[in-house]
């Protein structure tokens, strides 16, 4: 059965956790699709795995159109949910509208996902999902501001900004969110946000008691030169796909028979 939104709020008071990982392929999308996984997000993330990006921010709506379109070739029963990037829903909830538009309509995407949960972006997602366009939060550690924060640092450790993030989550449900991301924020911080939200909380390094758990898959797989402090890598294919390339070169050259 293919997962909807209200499945997600239905795991939630069911006890279940929700696994949720990354795609910005077809052959990724689709291994991750039959391997059950419940969300599949064509994060913005693909900016540095795919295309080469120092940050999220240079990518545009164009590319992760692009590469939504693909994934959704592949997935059959994961809920596809898609970022918009950096400047293309923050300005007014007109443009937020046309950018999540856009990524339904074109792309063929479940839902988007907006970073930020302060009044002003509160409103965006109420006025999105006022004209049916389910919206997924994020709070915590926001990629897109990075310039602002300094750096990829945890976000929550004192007071205020623990209150801030937990008044910004709050919000956000109050708005219509029908999930939210929680990203490198403390645990403790998580596990309230997790038992005063009737929706569903997603963590990417924000602790075990969050109602599901998100990574980037190439940082799953191992794929990438760096990985992330609070990102377990379950498999190293970067050496294993290097140490075939060698095999196939050394072969070609006639170096082993």
């Amino acid at each position: 059965m293919a997962v909807t939104t209200q499945q997600l709020i239905r795991y939630k008071q069911q006890g279940r956790r929700i696994v949720a990982l990354t795609a910005w392929d077809y052959l990724i999308a689709q291994v991750l699709d039959q391997s059950g996984v419940d969300v599949i997000l064509v994060g913005d993330s693909l900016a540095m795995v795919a295309l080469g990006y120092e940050t999220t921010i240079p990518l545009t709506l164009e590319e992760i159109l692009h590469h939504a379109k693909a994934v959704r070739r592949a997935v059959k029963n994961a809920l596809l949910v898609m970022d918009l990037p950096f400047l293309s829903y923050q300005e007014d909830p007109i443009q937020a509208m046309r950018s999540a538009g856009r990524a339904l309509k074109e792309a063929g995407v479940q839902a988007v996902k907006l970073e930020g949960g302060y009044p002003e972006m509160a409103e965006t997602v109420r006025r999105l999902v006022q004209a049916g366009i389910p919206v997924m939060g994020h709070v915590g550690l926001t990629p897109q501001s990075v310039h602002q924060f300094g750096g990829f640092r945890k976000q929550g450790t004192s007071p205020e900004t623990a209150a801030r993030i937990f008044s910004e989550a709050i919000a956000l449900q109050e708005a219509g969110a029908f999930s939210i991301i929680l990203e490198h924020i403390p645990a403790d911080l998580a596990a309230q946000i997790t038992e005063k939200l009737t929706i569903p909380t997603i963590g990417i390094g924000a602790g075990e008691q969050c109602d599901g758990q998100v990574l980037v898959t190439s940082d799953l797989l191992g794929m990438g030169e760096w990985q992330p402090p609070f990102a377990k890598k379950y498999a190293n294919l970067r050496e294993t796909i290097g140490q075939a390339v060698q095999r196939y070169g050394e072969e070609v050259r006639g170096v082993e028979g």
